[in-house]
């Protein structure tokens, strides 16, 4: 691992090779240290804004695996779930009914379950077939205070946990290509589209944090951070 201090002391990760598994999608880059998380520079220089009337929400539908859960989303939505129910479909119910409310994948990470092998179990869909979060709806609605997961509210972001760190990898999905085009079009990079996101996950201070660097990143790249 090669690392360049900023005038801050922090240390800017120029060059680094992990041996482990890479989630689909994913891929080794140049990561940058933020407080005490890796951040890809994808996520800094790639633009990104979902846009849910080009695909449908798919990535609710898409995929091997529900979405991932940690330790106190799992209890949470166990918690919740009686005030979340009126918002899932029958489909939905009956394999959370049969599987519980989190599974445990070929992975061996607690995510939430499928219908018949497709879309997440809490997945709702609209007149158009847009699929959107039952969980969210009931939280819009103000009958729980589970938004969502933070593995789906971070999308395209996901999260590998090391050792000393939790890097943060921008995801690459062909069905998201809509997305890439919209936030092109908008100049919005992916740390800017989900700052709430962010904010929820890390806190205000933390994101203040990404955002300096990310101007100094994209204005003078990594040897000047």
């Amino acid at each position: 691992m090669v690392c360049l201090k900023n005038t801050s002391g922090r240390e800017a990760v120029k060059e680094t090779k992990m041996r482990r598994k890479i989630p689909a999608g994913m891929y080794l880059c140049i990561m940058i240290i933020v407080g005490d998380k890796l951040i890809s520079e994808d996520i800094l220089e790639q633009e990104f804004i979902c846009n849910l009337s080009a695909c449908g929400g798919a990535c609710c539908v898409e995929g091997d695996s529900g979405a991932p859960l940690n330790d106190e989303e799992a209890g949470l939505l166990e918690e919740e779930l009686e005030q979340i129910k009126p918002f899932l479909r029958p489909e939905g119910l009956k394999e959370i009914d049969e599987q519980g409310v989190f599974v445990i994948d070929s992975d061996g990470d607690v995510v939430t379950p499928l219908v018949e092998g497709k879309e997440c179990a809490f997945t709702v869909f609209d007149e158009k077939g847009t699929a959107f979060c039952g969980i969210e709806n009931a939280w819009k609605a103000g009958k729980t205070k589970f938004r969502k997961p933070v593995s789906c509210h971070l999308y395209p972001i996901r999260v590998l946990k090391l050792p000393e760190y939790e890097a943060l990898n921008y995801n690459r999905w062909k069905i998201c290509a809509p997305a890439c085009v919209l936030g092109k079009q908008q100049s919005v990079p992916v740390y800017r589209f989900l700052k709430e996101a962010l904010i929820r996950a890390y806190g205000e201070e933390w994101y203040a944090l990404l955002e300096e660097t990310a101007e100094a990143y994209l204005q003078h790249g990594v040897q000047d951070l």
